[in-house]
């Protein structure tokens, strides 16, 4: 059964930082790019970020614009976990954020972020 866990959000300032962690299980983690997405109230979910698969500890990674420079995706492939450092954060920002394995419909349940003063 597969199961993904995100953590992390919370309520922060406009300019804070908060950090996601999704942790997995029931897939071989190592092998599945990840990515993150995030929904906010009435929008449709959308891409945030992704890193490539594999067993070295140099990945590839891919950002939407509005986040390029502020987030920063990482993994750890002993611990089946995917990172999400996000920076400078924005009330824009705010929406429930998710973590996904690549061209699966595996979700988990999300983690809400809120951006504002």
């Amino acid at each position: 059964q597969v199961q993904l866990v995100e953590s992390g959000g919370g309520l922060v300032q406009p300019g804070g930082s908060l950090r996601l962690s999704c942790a997995a299980s029931g897939i071989t983690f190592s092998t599945y790019a990840m990515g993150w997405y995030r929904q906010a109230p009435g929008k449709q979910r959308e891409f945030v970020a992704r890193i490539t698969s594999g067993g070295s500890t140099i990945y590839s990674t891919i950002y939407a614009d509005p986040v390029k420079g502020r987030f920063t995706i990482s993994r750890d492939n002993a611990k089946n976990t995917v990172y999400l450092e996000m920076n400078s954060l924005k009330p824009e920002d705010t929406a429930v954020y998710y973590c996904n394995p690549t061209f699966t419909t595996y979700w988990g349940q999300g983690t809400q972020v809120t951006v504002t003063s």
